[in-house]
Parts: structure tokens; C-alpha cells; sequence
């Protein structure tokens, strides 16, 4: 069990799509730290300190949590629902990276208080460019309620146009 602060709580079970994501959240920024679970379980037992990470400090809990929907054990909507509806992790930003583009996955996930939901790109540099855009996003463009440090400070690429 880790005593540092975590960025990043990847909640994915699909072992090709975690390395493709830790690749790109790593490549601009190697200090980013992300803490890997595999199943819905798992991501409640870390959240919400029990099982195996009963000890972990509540201030060392994620900036940001990316949420896959199809999860073994408890599904992705359960833990968003569980987590939303927690003191200690309703503020956690969670966006809902999934395969998934039904209207229903997409209607339930904001109901349940997704703070983004974004369809994985099938193309690899897509994929990439959809990890990197939400981690921008959420750990260097929005304020988020922790107290605790942005771990990514990128410029925003925003041309400026001449008046029309």
C-alpha cells in the first residue's frame, strides 16, 4: 500500500487498455501517480478504505477517477452510484470512460453524478488523445476541491483569431 498521494484512480479490466492509458498519462507528465484497479470491488475497497486498503489516509485518496462501466465483480454504474453517493468521495471528479455509446449508459451514468462520460476511441492514437485530454482537463485546466497541488500544469494551444 502506498503512503503517497495518487492523481489518478484508473478503475479498467482490460490489461491491453490500462497499459495503452498508463503509457499516455505518463508520457507528457512521468510524475503523475496512478493507482490501477481491476474491477468494481476493488475500486469501492480503495475508495472507500476497506478490505486491502483499510489503512490507506483518506487525504491520499485521487484527484480523479476514470471509471470503465463493464467491470467484473460489481459493475461501473454501482461503483459510480456508491462513490457519488459517499461523503468521502462524492466530490472525487469521475469520468466514465467506457465502450459503451447506448443512451442508456450515457442518461444513467450522469444521473448517477458522472462528471464526464467519454466513448473509448477504437483507433490507438485516439485512445491516447482521449486519456490525455481528460487528464489535462481534470488535474491542470479545472479547479478541483482538493487542497492538494495540479500535478499537470500544460499551457492551453488556444490560437488567437483576428477580429472580424
Amino acid at each position: 500500500m502506498s503512503n503517497s498521494p495518487v492523481d489518478i484512480l484508473l478503475v479498467e479490466d482490460d490489461p491491453h487498455d490500462v497499459e495503452l492509458a498508463l503509457r499516455a498519462l505518463r508520457l507528457d507528465n512521468p510524475h503523475l501517480s496512478v493507482e490501477v484497479v481491476r474491477d468494481g470491488e476493488e475500486a469501492l475497497d480503495y475508495m472507500l478504505r476497506r478490505g486491502t486498503w483499510v489503512g490507506r489516509a483518506p487525504e491520499l485518496s485521487p484527484s480523479l477517477i476514470i471509471l470503465d462501466l463493464k467491470l467484473p465483480k460489481i459493475g461501473g454504474l454501482q461503483v459510480l452510484e456508491e462513490l457519488k453517493s459517499n461523503s468521502e468521495s462524492a466530490m472525487t471528479p469521475i469520468v466514465v470512460l467506457t465502450s459503451s455509446g447506448e443512451h442508456r449508459d450515457v442518461s444513467e451514468s450522469y444521473m448517477l453524478g458522472a462528471n464526464s462520460y467519454v466513448q473509448k476511441p477504437v483507433n490507438i492514437g485516439e485512445f491516447r488523445s482521449a486519456i490525455k485530454a481528460i487528464a489535462n482537463y481534470w488535474l491542470g485546466v479545472s479547479r478541483l476541491p482538493s487542497s492538494r497541488p495540479r500535478r499537470i500544469h500544460t499551457p492551453l494551444n488556444v490560437e488567437a483569431r483576428p477580429d472580424e
